[in-house]
């Protein structure tokens, strides 16, 4: 749509320490209807990539962690195993294990933040809170493998700063059951809610063919019926040594990305256990001396879909380039096929429906096609989520 309007100058809002992106969405609305969006990004540039080149080698991974906090595992991973690629190294296999047991313990935790964010959106407050509870043990043993509850700063060149404290394993079993039952309770209650069919089915629809042409990843293009997943495709860590599903969804609404994200916490208990019953003995990481020239790129599956990294080493003790794609900046703009058509009480699920920077979207205005008048703000936005699910509740 072409617009023939000056748009309104809106501030982008706060610096918040765990967002990936800046991300501004300016919605166009013709009555009811969304007739055009406008997603802009990258307001918040930090310089990470170019700071990385002032960095040496083993100081990256503590730099790219907090690029996100949800996804403070994957980022290093993904850098460390170019950089590995780039001298040769292959960690050991304990170290191995030990990666993919925190990388399943951050996405256990992203996508439980992400279910009670969903809630809270379309007004339901119980469960935001059952979310929030069920994620405090999880953040609870990656204090205690780690050191922290987010930026974890354990991966690096060659293997892992420290190991799994020892007897570790007979604290994280039972967490490990406690969340599969209450996830269990949780993913039938969304999966029988007749509300939340009413609410989410059919809304927010990516279609496979647009997920396509996006090139969106993660649990985004998954629900759209696209099985990709770099642990499967591209195997790295220790996810070729476990046995494990790519949850797949083929409606591509907001419903089936709902229930990806609930599967896959299942799978990443799975794998957990698998990882955890596996875990050989030995060295947790390998010498390195010097990282020779070369170039390569790192892969990793974040909770929201591929992080990739790519490093050029010139020889010295730095990095001569660095560069870092977060997958939101290829599932965001999606919204320009799945809010396009949409009412405006649907659109904030289906904006958070990719799981994006959170306090970030809340720069959100909804404007006149004519006047470029502001009509709705985040807060209004909410409102009107909220009043459309008591309106089904009542209808049922």
């Amino acid at each position: 749509m072409k617009k023939k309007f000056k748009l309104p100058i809106l501030a982008t809002g706060p610096v918040h320490p765990l967002q990936e992106e800046m991300e501004f969405f300016q919605l166009y609305v013709d009555g009811e209807t969304v007739v055009d969006i406008d997603v802009r990004l990258s307001y918040n540039h930090r310089g990470i990539e170019k700071i990385s080149e002032s960095l040496q080698f083993d100081q990256v991974p503590f730099l790219v962690s907090r690029i996100c906090g949800i996804c403070s595992a994957s980022h290093p991973l993904a850098y460390v195993q170019a950089v590995e690629e780039i001298a040769g190294i292959i960690p050991p296999e304990r170290a191995l294990y030990v990666r993919t047991i925190i990388n399943e313990l951050e996405r256990i935790h992203s996508h439980i933040l992400w279910v009670g964010l969903a809630g809270h959106f379309i007004g339901y407050e119980t469960v935001f809170m059952w979310a929030w509870k069920y994620r405090e043990p999880v953040l609870d043993m990656l204090e205690k493998i780690t050191g922290n509850r987010n930026n974890y700063g354990n991966v690096k060149i060659g293997g892992c700063r420290e190991d799994l404290p020892e007897g570790i394993e007979e604290e994280i079993y039972p967490i490990l059951d406690q969340i599969e039952k209450k996830m269990d309770m949780l993913t039938k209650a969304v999966l029988d809610d007749p509300i939340l069919h009413a609410r989410l089915k059919g809304v927010g629809v990516l279609k496979k063919e647009d997920a396509v042409n996006y090139a969106v990843t993660g649990p985004t293009a998954r629900a759209s019926g696209i099985p990709i997943d770099v642990r499967r495709d591209d195997p790295y860590a220790a996810y070729d040594l476990v046995d494990w599903n790519v949850c797949v969804q083929e409606e591509g609404d907001v419903f089936a990305k709902v229930v990806v994200r609930l599967l896959e916490v299942f799978e990443a208990i799975k794998i957990i256990r698998q990882a955890l019953a596996k875990l050989p003995k030995g060295p947790i990481t390998t010498e390195v001396k010097e990282i020779p020239p070369g170039e390569a790129i790192g892969r990793a599956e974040a909770p929201r879909g591929e992080t990739f990294h790519y490093v050029r080493s010139e020889g010295g003790n730095t990095p001569a380039r660095h560069k870092a794609r977060a997958p939101s900046y290829v599932n965001v703009p999606s919204f320009k096929a799945s809010c396009i058509g949409e009412k405006i009480s649907d659109v904030l699920i289906t904006l958070a429906a990719v799981d994006p920077c959170y306090s970030c979207t809340e720069r959100l205005g909804v404007v006149a096609p004519r006047s470029g008048k502001v009509i709705y703000d985040f807060d209004m936005l909410l409102q009107l989520s909220r009043e459309k699910t008591t309106r089904i509740r009542k209808g049922l």
